[in-house]
């Protein structure tokens, strides 16, 4: 899906298409309704925290705002973008109705997140530029939003040319269109060539696709190893076997909460015992949405000094509501030593199974935890 958050947003405030738009912002970045009918929206300039941002539309990415990025420094980048809250429920809402519409072709879809799927067409009747506008059309017809397809041979190549064209693109490729089309690209575009190991092929003298195609066999692996290196080369030639996953389970569910300054755990706790008390209900609603529970529970923080702390807790029976989550985070708490500020909390449950029956979702108890330092 193009810019799929930014669009989703754009369906519910048309005037703000054609304008640099910033997802990612909290409650107070909601638009005000003014009397005469308008809307008054917030301005990345006046953003004061450590959030980052969550989406941005076209128009803002060519200020070179592009997401995860601190939105203090997307500020400086685009200090008159326009700034909206993220809606998760929204999001997920259009993420059904354009997977909905792809599954009215085939079953043979392998879910990748919220906004993006691989389909095997092998048995889809159809020539594949026609087949790609029918899809791209149900898509709109469903949703209202536009996304960019890229038909090809296998996995590795359909998600490079997914971005070839994009927004709004259909991209056929074949093994013949590897030279023109995929070796001019920068090595960091194949999915699993990292931000490091880019640095060290740069540094090695890889800069595109096509320099990793020609790189010599011995050079790579002296670099990256035996297995890394092999499968460097293998992706340079296009070549990649991953069949497209129909069904897969989910290993763990998480959420977690990055506050706006450095939580004092005493004076703080008005704060700080709330937000646990939410990751664990949204940890829940995940769960009892998707059909699973889970056995292990774990609790998250990061400390001011970045420092980070994980406890779990493996319990007897598995579970799926919020007061039996909280009650076991609040065990992990106990575990750990609270002696400097706290910069991001996070909820997570693990070792999951399928849910072999309704659970009601209980409202936890908010009580005190032990952020006493």
């Amino acid at each position: 899906m193009d810019a799929f958050y930014a669009s989703v947003e754009l369906l519910r405030y048309p005037e703000l298409r054609g304008k640099p738009v910033v997802i990612g912002g909290g409650r107070n970045a909601a638009p005000e309704l003014l009397a005469d009918g308008t809307r008054r929206f917030a301005k990345l300039r006046d953003y004061a925290g450590r959030g980052v941002v969550t989406t941005s539309t076209y128009e803002a990415r060519a200020f070179g705002v592009f997401s995860a990025m601190g939105m203090m420094k997307a500020a400086q980048l685009a200090p008159d973008a326009i700034l909206l809250p993220t809606d998760f429920d929204s999001y997920r809402r259009y993420s059904r109705l354009f997977k909905d519409a792809v599954h009215t072709f085939t079953d043979q879809i392998e879910d990748r997140g919220i906004d993006e799927i691989y389909v095997d067409l092998t048995h889809v009747e159809g020539e594949s530029r026609e087949l790609g506008q029918r899809i791209k059309d149900a898509v709109r017809e469903a949703t209202g939003l536009t996304c960019s397809i890229a038909i090809a041979p296998n996995k590795l190549l359909a998600k490079i040319g997914s971005e070839l064209d994009k927004p709004d693109g259909l991209t056929i490729l074949s093994m013949d269109d590897l030279e023109s089309r995929i070796w001019p690209l920068a090595a960091k575009k194949v999915n699993g060539i990292g931000p490091r190991a880019s640095d060290r092929l740069a540094s090695i003298g890889i800069g595109t696709i096509g320099d990793l195609a020609a790189a010599d066999p011995g050079l790579l692996q002296e670099h990256f190893g035996r297995t890394y290196a092999a499968w460097l080369a293998s992706v340079a030639r296009g070549l990649d076997e991953r069949e497209v996953v129909v069904s897969s389970e989910p290993k763990s569910m998480s959420r977690e909460t990055t506050f706006e300054r450095d939580m004092h755990v005493t004076r703080d706790r008005a704060t700080l015992t709330p937000a646990l008390t939410r990751l664990c209900e949204r940890v829940t609603e995940d769960l009892q949405r998707k059909g699973y529970r889970g056995r292990t529970v774990g609790l998250k923080i990061k400390f001011a000094d970045f420092k980070i702390v994980t406890r779990d807790l493996s319990l007897p029976e598995p579970v799926a509501d919020a007061a039996s989550i909280r009650r076991a985070v609040g065990e992990c708490l106990k575990r750990v030593t609270l002696d400097r500020r706290i910069r991001l909390i996070g909820v997570r449950i693990g070792s999951l199974e399928p849910a072999t029956g309704e659970t009601p979702a209980k409202v936890p108890t908010q009580c005190e935890l032990p952020f006493d330092g």
